[in-house]
């Protein structure tokens, strides 16, 4: 057995800042990158080619670090419970290491490769939280229980002191005779995402891999951080930090995001700053509490949190869902949203809540759909934090707010007051006054003379008789 050790790439795509990589470097200076493309996920059917695209760009920029450290990332396209045991016997590797992940399927797949490991004799190192700040069991209520609201989840979190980002020496890879025997038992060229039979046309609104990653949090930290509490409800800005794809696929550390906040604050020279920089740290615990949940409770990838919801009698109807999806209810703001996201892959968070609320409560379709739907789109679909969302917008999950409905004009009217953001995603309502724009009242025949659609349903008595259903269920 050689001093070799993998190192398990799947949500940590960089070299910078790993904890996983960082424990390997420690026990051994050969340390070479493995990553599978795993049918398990690519062949279903909420894999958003955007998506795959951005990661296949991760991958190349992750070969190339690995190049520059001295070594190599290798690429299977395989089942990983095979395939990662199979190539590290190959090799005779000393061991395997892995960072831990939250989802529920990942945590099945990484047991079941732990236990071919043992019966080949291979050590290995996992459980080690890389893509969160705090370990799920470390931040536990004075019962000793799981948090299912955020604000003294929030708390706590906190509370408690951070880690700082960890170096990372470089390190050798393999000899040649090693690099035959990879490819002999499966290694492969990295393909593009057409070869994987993902087809995006468009560009990328997201630069992949580690260094775009640290550019724009650089940019946001350096410059729109300051003004994020009042920026980041408004789509027509660019006033978030667009790192959301980036965090998905750890191409950048948490750690490092983290500190940069710190810093941040360090630098800060007015209470309104420090309050944006306190707001945004509040999302990155945010996306945190999710992560949490889905860890502690995995039946949320599944379904709705609370039992009220569970058995909600949500409306079957086919003709209404396409029209959100396509971005035609006649709802401008709703429109303008979904249109972005199939337009280029990402949407406003702000419309994010928007379009959820609106498929929820005044659609009355089962949110599940819509979550779905956006898992398809998005290049940072996150199940965690797609599920955490959908199921606050959705009233089913852990909120302890009862009902919280969304009027779509009342929406806009706040956010998108002068219809910048209509009008940039809804082209044929450009010369639309901007009264009519943001309060969805365009008159009939004008809406006829754009060919734009009529509100395929009416807000009041829609919202209205969620309430009633809300309250039926609520009592049975």
């Amino acid at each position: 057995m050689s001093n070799l050790i993998l190192f398990w790439h799947r949500r940590d795509l960089r070299v910078s800042d790993n904890t996983g990589i960082a424990a390997a470097r420690q026990q051994s200076a050969k340390v070479v990158g493995v990553f599978c493309l795993d049918p398990n996920i690519l062949e279903r059917d909420d894999v958003a080619p955007a998506r795959v695209t951005y990661m296949i760009g991760c991958l190349q920029s992750l070969q190339e670090r690995y190049a520059q450290a001295g070594s190599q990332l290798l690429i299977l396209k395989a089942d990983p419970t095979q395939a990662i045991p199979r190539l590290a016997a190959a090799l005779g590797a000393k061991a395997v290491f892995w960072n831990w992940d939250v989802e529920p399927y990942s945590q099945v797949r990484d047991r079941t490769v732990l236990d071919a490991l043992k019966e080949k004799g291979i050590q290995f190192f996992e459980h080690n939280w890389d893509q969160i700040l705090h370990a799920p069991e470390d931040i536990r209520t004075g019962s000793n229980a799981a948090y299912t609201v955020y604000t003294p989840f929030w708390k706590n979190w906190i509370s408690k002191p951070k880690a700082k980002p960890v170096e990372i020496e470089n390190f050798v890879g393999l000899t040649q005779q090693e690099k035959d025997i990879a490819t002999q038992v499966g290694v492969i060229e990295l393909p593009s995402a057409k070869d994987l039979g993902f087809c995006w046309d468009g560009e990328l609104v997201i630069a992949p891999g580690e260094i775009a990653a640290q550019e724009l949090l650089d940019e946001f930290c350096n410059y729109r951080i300051n003004e994020y509490q009042e920026q980041r409800n408004f789509p027509a800005v660019d006033g978030t930090s667009q790192l959301s794809a980036a965090l998905k696929f750890g191409v950048i550390g948490i750690r490092t995001v983290w500190q940069a906040t710190i810093d941040a604050l360090q630098n800060s020279r007015s209470d309104e700053t420090t309050a944006s920089i306190r707001a945004w740290q509040q999302e990155l615990a945010w996306r945190e509490f999710y992560q949490h949940a889905m860890y502690n409770f995995p039946e949320l990838a599944n379904g709705a949190f609370r039992e009220t919801f569970k058995r909600f009698p949500w409306e079957t109807n086919d003709e209404h869902f396409q029209a959100w999806c396509d971005g035609k209810t006649g709802y401008p703001i709703v429109d303008a949203a979904m249109r972005q996201m199939n337009e280029i892959g990402w949407m406003h968070n702000r419309c994010r809540m928007i379009v959820a609320n609106f498929l929820t409560k005044d659609l009355l379709i089962n949110p599940q759909l819509g979550e779905k739907y956006f898992m398809q789109k998005l290049i940072d679909g996150d199940l965690s934090a797609n599920n955490g969302g959908w199921q606050w917008s959705a009233s089913s999950g852990m909120d302890p707010k009862p009902v919280r409905i969304f009027n779509p004009a009342s929406q806009a009217q706040k956010f998108d007051s002068e219809g910048e953001y209509i009008r940039q995603w809804v082209p044929e309502l450009r010369s639309v006054d901007t009264e009519y724009l943001v309060t969805g009242n365009i008159p009939y025949e004008m809406r006829d003379s754009l060919d734009y659609p009529q509100p395929i349903v009416d807000h009041k008595q829609q919202q209205r008789m969620f309430k009633e259903r809300y309250q039926q269920q609520k009592h049975q």
